[in-house]
C-alpha cells in the first residue's frame, strides 16, 4: 500500500493534491492508501487496469475524504472487459490484471456542479463498499460494460440526478445491499435502457429521493423516483426489489418504484421483476408500471399513494398479490390509494387487505379499476370503506371477479357501487362476493352480457 503523504499529497484541503495522488496511484503496488485528512482534486483519479494491474482505494475507516473541485467523476475506474459472466469469456488479462477493483472506507463530496462520485467503465467484479457520495452529479456511474458489481454498505446521499446510474451500461449480475440511498434529487436507483439484468436490490433504505415543487427535471422527464427502470430502447430483466423501505414525499410525477418498457418490444423490455417484502409510500403512485411483463408484487406494505398504489398500463402476466393499502383509513384522512390496470392482460390482484382506497370518482372507477383489460382475476381481497365504488371493470373481457369482501361500514356512505361492470364489458364473472353498504346497488352489471352468480349482500 502506498502512503500518499510520501507523494507530496497535502491532506489538508486546500492543497491540489490530484498530481500527487496519481502520481501515487501509478508508481505503487496498486492500493492507494489514503490517511486521514481532506484531499482536494480538480480532475478525475483514474484507476486504469489494463495499465496499472490490479488496483484499489482505501481510506482510513471513513476519516478520509475527497473533494472534487472540477467536472467528471472524482475516481474513474477502467477495464477491459468485453465478456460476460461466463467464466470462459473472461480473458486471461482480467483474471490476473484487472479483476475485483474496490474502492471503500472514505468520503467523496462534489464541489463541481457536473462532478460524479466514482465512474465504473469495463469492469469486472468492482466492489464498491462503505463508501459516502454526497453533493455529485451522480453518486455512482455505471456506462459501456460492466460485469459483478457490488454496492454494499454506504451512503448515498444529496445528489443532484441519480445516486446510482447504469447510463445505457450493458451490465448483469448486480447487488446493491445494507445502503442508505436518499435525498437524490430525480431517483435514487436509475437504469436508463442499455442491456441490464440480473439486478438484486435488497435490505437498502432508499429514500425523498425527488425535488418537492418541481413537475419536472431539467430534460423534461417526470421526476422523483426511488427506483426507476426506463428501457423504451433496452431492456431490464431479472430483477428483484426486496426487503427495502421505499419512501418519499409526495411531488407531482413522483413513484416509489417506476418500470417503464417499450410498446415495441412484446414486453421484452422490462419482464421477470419481483417486488417483494418492501414498505413502500409517501409518493404520488407507489408503483408505477407501463409495458412491463411477468411482474410479481407479492408481501409488501403500500400506503398513503395520493394518486395511485399501482398504476398498470400495457401490461401482461401482472401479479399482485397478499398486499396491504392503508394509510389510516379514517374518514378525515385525505383520499389516497387505488388500483387501475388499464389495456392489461393474464393479471391477477389476490389476497389484498385495504381500506379506504380513494380511486376514481363518483362517476367512473373505484378502489380497483380494470380499463380495457382482458383475462384478469380479482379474487379473495378485503376492500373495505372504499370512497367511491370498490371495483369497477370498464370495457373489459373474460376477467373474473369473484370471492371479494366489499364492505362500507362510514358514515354517512359514499360508495355508490361495491363492484360495477359498464361499457362494452362482456364474458366476464362476478361470483360469489360478499357486498354491502353501497348508497345506490352493491352489484351493477349486465347479466345478460355476464355471468353473475352466488353473490351475498349484507
Amino acid at each position: 500500500m502506498v502512503n500518499v503523504f510520501n507523494f507530496g499529497a497535502a491532506g489538508d484541503g486546500q492543497v491540489d493534491d490530484t498530481e500527487a495522488l496519481q502520481h501515487a496511484l501509478e508508481a505503487g503496488d496498486g492500493v492507494l492508501s489514503l490517511n486521514p485528512g481532506t484531499y482536494r482534486i480538480s480532475r478525475p483519479l483514474v484507476l486504469d487496469t489494463t495499465k496499472q494491474g490490479y488496483v484499489g482505494i482505501r481510506g482510513a475507516a471513513g476519516t478520509s475524504r475527497i473533494i472534487m473541485t472540477g467536472p467528471g467523476p472524482a475516481i474513474r475506474l477502467i477495464g477491459s472487459h468485453e465478456g460476460t459472466a461466463t467464466p470462459s469469456t473472461v480473458k486471461p488479462q482480467v483474471w490476473e490484471k484487472e479483476r475485483l477493483p474496490i474502492i471503500s472506507d472514505l468520503e467523496i463530496f462534489g464541489e463541481h456542479p457536473e462532478a460524479v462520485g466514482i465512474e465504473l467503465r469495463k469492469t469486472m467484479q468492482a466492489t464498491v463498499s462503505r463508501v459516502l457520495i454526497r453533493q455529485c452529479l451522480h453518486a455512482l456511474h455505471l456506462v459501456e460494460r460492466n460485469r459483478n458489481f457490488l454496492l454494499a454498505d454506504s451512503h448515498l446521499y444529496d445528489c443532484h440526478a441519480y445516486g446510482v446510474f447504469f447510463d445505457r451500461c450493458n451490465l448483469h449480475q448486480t447487488i446493491i445491499c445494507g445502503n442508505h440511498i436518499s435525498y437524490c434529487h430525480r431517483a435514487g436507483i436509475k437504469s436508463l435502457d442499455g442491456d441490464v439484468h440480473n439486478l438484486h436490490i435488497t435490505g437498502n433504505d432508499i429514500e425523498y429521493n425527488n425535488r418537492p415543487g418541481e413537475d419536472e427535471s431539467p430534460n423534461g422527464e417526470p421526476t422523483g423516483a426511488e427506483i426507476w427502470f426506463e428501457a423504451r430502447e433496452g431492456t431490464i430483466s431479472e430483477v428483484t426489489i426486496a426487503s427495502n423501505t421505499i419512501q418519499a414525499t409526495v411531488q407531482p410525477g413522483g413513484a416509489n418504484i417506476r418500470v417503464y418498457g417499450s410498446a415495441d418490444s412484446g414486453g421484452g423490455g422490462a419482464r421477470l421483476i419481483s417486488i417483494s417484502g418492501n414498505v413502500i409510500g409517501s409518493q404520488s403512485r407507489a408503483i408505477d408500471l407501463e409495458y412491463a411483463d411477468r411482474v410479481a408484487i407479492t408481501g409488501n406494505t403500500i400506503y398513503d399513494s395520493p394518486d395511485l398504489s399501482l398504476r398498470a398500463i400495457h401490461c401482461e402476466g401482472l401479479s399482485f398479490g397478499s398486499n396491504t393499502i392503508c394509510w389510516r383509513g379514517t374518514p378525515e384522512t385525505p383520499p389516497k390509494d387505488g388500483i387501475l390496470l388499464e389495456h392489461c392482460t393474464n393479471a391477477a390482484i389476490t389476497g389484498l387487505a385495504t381500506r379506504r382506497m380513494s380511486a376514481g370518482s363518483a362517476e367512473a372507477g373505484g378502489a380497483i379499476t380494470l380499463r380495457k383489460c382482458d383475462a384478469v382475476s380479482i379474487g379473495e381481497s378485503q376492500i373495505l370503506d372504499p370512497l367511491h365504488r370498490g371495483i369497477e371493470l370498464e370495457d373489459c373481457t373474460r376477467c373474473r371477479v369473484t370471492a371479494n369482501t366489499v364492505l362500507n361500514d362510514v358514515e354517512p356512505g359514499t360508495m355508490q357501487q361495491a363492484i360495477r361492470v359498464t361499457g362494452n364489458s362482456h364474458g366476464n364473472l362476478i361470483q360469489g362476493n360478499l357486498v354491502g353498504g353501497a348508497a345506490k346497488q352493491n352489484i351493477e352489471v349486465d347479466e345478460k352480457a355476464n355471468h353473475v352468480a352466488g353473490n351475498s349482500e349484507v
